[in-house]
């Protein structure tokens, strides 16, 4: 028997039987290397790329650990939007179809008084972290019973404003239990939080990061800033685009985009965390559908997207994270069929930004020469990309072009309000970006990012205008860190009201810190966590 067939692992009949009926037949290399691992009781961290067969690889197991009627959840799989849950739970009812076994999908915007009726019968409970605190809370779900927790897409899952959800949650579950984090995308920075959740995993790599987008041609196409919607246009024509998803960082510009698109004839429609689930349910299933060609769509809500026959990606929009881009064009390209992926670069700001994502991600982009845009058509578009149309539960969606120009208030602060400068020793020569010193700040969770002010990134060091009160909370921080450094702050008009131990003299704290590839429990500061308790 092929040593790389579903039928030689030791999965009982009814869950062989589940899985020869949906087609599978040679496991990929996520399964191949997860699945036996995962059987054995290991906790396990999977790194492979989008459309490579993640869901299988956790819900094979999961499914084959439960037994029916076994009085309370057995395993609970957190993911970080409404739509991935919906998607997983269609994939775990199918997988554990002949144990019946009761599937629940737990996420915000859906009746939660079916779902209280549904968790007295459950043994696998899928949901989104705000949802599942809230049975918590209400006493409509517990999980002392639970032997494995999967953190789904366990980079957004880790992110620092998911951090204190997942505490909670976890510390509800028996210590012994068996925890597992998969994700396309794996960030140093978030590889070293793993030891508050995990005891000694196994890292696991399906892939080198790049194999599952050998099928996905990767371009940038340099357009005028006021010709961005001309080049969607020209794009669709050039490439005769019929089915696409279109990627923008506010919501307010996926529904102006979507709009301006519709009046110009693309049968289009937006997708983003401001619409109703019912909303975004049926929209996903009228793109599934072939209803809709083309999906104009954030970030955070195109996590959940799983279609089949998308021919093209659009960044609209340059992506603000470099995760994100691995994550967005991940959603062409599958199921061995072939795709492109377009990312529009206005400016020469934008090209650095590019610079970065390829840098970070390994990919290849290829310039893509869009013709007829002199002649074109100004965009009239306008979208407010303050903080409050973000798309992300923890981060602005103010693009990436505008972080290092400077805020409305003036650096000294006589605008709005008294703002000091707040110095970091880091700067160019070790490739921090605005980005980096924004990031680092607002997932901190001591600053906002929209009272973040002029930052001006030096050769060794730079400075960031702050609200004093913003200032004195970042100063507090343990061990503050941007980009892969431990950074050292200092405030002229803010001084620690103590010297910091072992100041009496020059103390160097920024150093590069260690990839984490053979040991992702080792232990490093992380923002956000003051204290060294570990969830278990």
């Amino acid at each position: 028997m092929d040593s790389n067939s579903f039928a030689a692992l030791p999965l009982s009949p009814e869950l062989l039987r589940a899985v020869g009926e949906l087609g599978f037949t040679e496991m990929t290399e996520i399964q191949q290397k997860a699945i036996p691992v995962v059987l054995e009781g290991r906790d396990v961290i999977g790194r492979s790329s989008t459309g490579t067969g993640k869901t299988a690889a956790f819900g094979l197991p999961a499914v084959e650990l439960c037994q029916s009627g076994g009085g309370g959840p057995q395993v609970l799989i957190l993911l970080p939007t409404r739509e991935l849950a919906l998607q997983v739970c269609g994939e775990m009812q199918k997988f554990s179809r002949y144990k019946e076994l009761c599937v629940v999908p737990v996420y915000g915007g859906a009746s939660i008084i079916n779902q209280i009726n549904d968790l007295k019968y459950a043994e696998i409970v899928v949901g989104t972290p705000g949802r599942i605190i809230d049975h918590l809370h209400r006493g409509t779900l517990e999980l002392d019973k639970v032997r494995m927790v999967v953190l789904d897409e366990a980079d957004e899952m880790l992110n620092m404003g998911f951090l204190d959800d997942m505490k909670a949650i976890l510390r509800c579950t028996p210590k012994e239990r068996q925890t597992l984090l998969f994700s396309a995308t794996m960030p140093s920075a978030i590889l070293r939080l793993t030891e508050r959740f995990q005891h000694t995993p196994l890292l696991i790599e399906g892939d080198d990061g790049q194999t599952a987008f050998d099928l996905i041609s990767q371009y940038y196409c340099e357009v005028p800033v006021k010709r961005k919607m001309s080049a969607v246009l020209r794009l669709f024509e050039m490439e005769e685009i019929t089915r696409a998803l279109i990627f923008c960082n506010t919501k307010r510009m996926v529904d102006v985009l979507t709009e301006s698109l519709r009046r110009r004839g693309l049968l289009a429609t937006a997708l983003h965390g401001d619409m109703r689930q019912s909303a975004r349910t049926k929209i996903m299933q009228d793109f599934k559908a072939g209803k809709v060609n083309v999906l104009i769509a954030t970030d955070v809500a195109a996590r959940g997207i799983d279609a089949t026959g998308v021919e093209a990606i659009i960044n609209y929009d340059m992506p603000q994270d470099t995760e994100y881009y691995t994550h967005r064009i991940g959603r062409t390209g599958r199921a061995g069929n072939l795709g492109a992926a377009y990312t529009l670069v206005a400016g020469h700001g934008e090209l650095f930004d590019l610079a970065t994502i390829v840098e970070s991600t390994g990919a290849q982009l290829d310039l893509f020469v869009i013709d007829g845009l002199e002649d074109a058509e100004v965009d009239t578009l306008r979208s407010s990309e303050g903080h409050e149309h973000a798309d992300r539960p923890r981060r602005s969606g103010r693009s990436r072009r505008e972080s290092g120009r400077a805020s409305p208030r003036s650096p000294s602060g006589e605008a709005n309000g008294e703002l000091v400068a707040l110095t970091l020793d880091v700067g160019s020569e070790h490739g921090i970006s605005p980005n980096h010193i924004i990031s680092a700040l607002t997932d901190s969770g001591r600053v906002r990012r929209a009272d973040i002010g002029h930052i001006n990134i030096g050769a060794g060091c730079s400075t960031v205008f702050l609200p004093r009160d913003g200032a004195r909370a970042m100063l507090a921080v343990e061990a503050p860190i941007v980009k892969d450094f431990v950074v050292t702050l200092s405030c002229d008009a803010e001084k620690p009201a103590a010297p910091a131990e072992g100041s009496g003299k020059k103390r160097r704290r920024r150093r590069r810190r260690k990839k984490t590839e053979n040991a992702p429990n080792a232990s490093a500061p992380s923002q956000g966590a003051a204290d060294d308790e570990h969830v278990e």
